[in-house]
């Protein structure tokens, strides 16, 4: 099969990932091949082609937002026939024994795996996942539209959660991307005022389409205190300025898996009166299994821009820049 790897992690610019031909995989007990139609590109394949995120092992292939037809099924794999459509997301396993996932907290397991960084992931035509981390998705969505729901929508749906929106509360999210212009519907559905703050005029742009009340630059600040935030830009500088945003009691969640450094906080003008600061770890499969449910109510309608997987490094290059408004996809076909 055809697929892309990272080679070594650097500068996306200085061309880490590699574009060649490897073994097909083979479906073990409980997996099943799945052949790629669609893959999304995820800031975190980014992260882990630029070294951010440290590869886990040599040569691995990332993506982990992706939609594929069922060829062959494993020993013991009943779930699914050949020939259905499934979904396979970041989570790809978990130990299912330790307190953690006793508890029903699967996404602080400690012992996971993940798609895309320790199992080979979506940036390639085949695909083995274990068959009760893979998703049925709901036929009102094409490929191109499902792909990015399976990280960006769930995690935007894990991320609403974590900043306790309340019903019609005031809802700031900063950095506009693919997670966040799902999130933003999802707070809009359930009658929240959207404030965003994101250094794009396209995204800008996009997010009053959707109905924001208020789309500024980054640093801007919005126009009345916020009951909850979201930080979906890898930029540590922006807390601060997010905390000093809320309301009393108010909570920002940072829905990233990478980072930069937080500068100093001032407790009395960005924690104190209660103000909390989360992160969001992951995601269940039960959080998957309620954000398709509310997708599908809703229904989310996810912007799109669709590359053909020849040009899966170019796609990594366009986010990096900051170039692509909504979600990229890359298109097997």
């Amino acid at each position: 099969m055809r697929a892309w790897r990272v080679g070594r992690p650097g500068p996306i610019s200085t061309g880490p990932m590699i574009f060649g031909k490897c073994q097909d995989p083979a479906p073990g007990p409980g997996e099943v091949l799945v052949r790629v139609s669609v893959c999304g590109v995820c800031r975190t394949d980014l992260h882990l082609a630029e070294g951010d995120l440290p590869p886990r092992h040599a040569g691995t292939i990332p993506g982990h937002e992706i939609v594929g037809e069922v060829l062959q099924c494993g020993a013991k794999a009943s779930r699914f026939k050949p020939g259905e459509r499934v979904g396979v997301a970041w989570l790809g396993g978990t130990c299912g024994s330790c307190r953690f996932c006793l508890r029903g907290q699967e996404n602080l397991c400690l012992s996971p795996t993940f798609t895309g960084w320790d199992r080979d992931g979506g940036y390639a035509e085949l695909i083995t996942v274990a068959e009760r981390f893979a998703y049925r998705i709901p036929d009102l969505f094409s490929d191109e539209e499902a792909a990015p729901l399976l990280c960006a929508g769930i995690i935007g749906y894990r991320a609403v959660a974590r900043a306790e929106l309340p019903i019609g509360g005031r809802l700031g999210i900063y950095g506009f991307g693919a997670s966040a212009h799902l999130a933003a519907q999802i707070a809009l559905y359930r009658g929240a005022r959207v404030y965003v703050m994101t250094r794009s005029e396209d995204a800008r742009r996009l997010a009053l389409r959707l109905g924001a009340t208020f789309a500024g630059s980054a640093e801007e600040a919005p126009p009345e205190p916020l009951d909850s935030a979201i930080l979906f830009a890898p930029v540590g500088g922006l807390v601060p300025a997010a905390l000093r945003a809320l309301d009393r009691g108010g909570t920002l969640a940072v829905a990233g898996i990478h980072l930069s450094d937080i500068p100093p906080l001032n407790y009395a003008r960005e924690l104190f009166q209660e103000r909390q600061l989360r992160s969001v770890t992951a995601n269940t499969r039960a959080d998957g299994e309620e954000f398709f449910r509310i997708a599908a109510e809703i229904p989310l309608r996810p912007t799109t821009v669709v590359y053909p997987f020849s040009a899966a490094d170019k796609a990594l290059q366009d986010l990096a820049k900051d170039r692509i408004t909504g979600a990229a996809v890359l298109n097997m076909a």
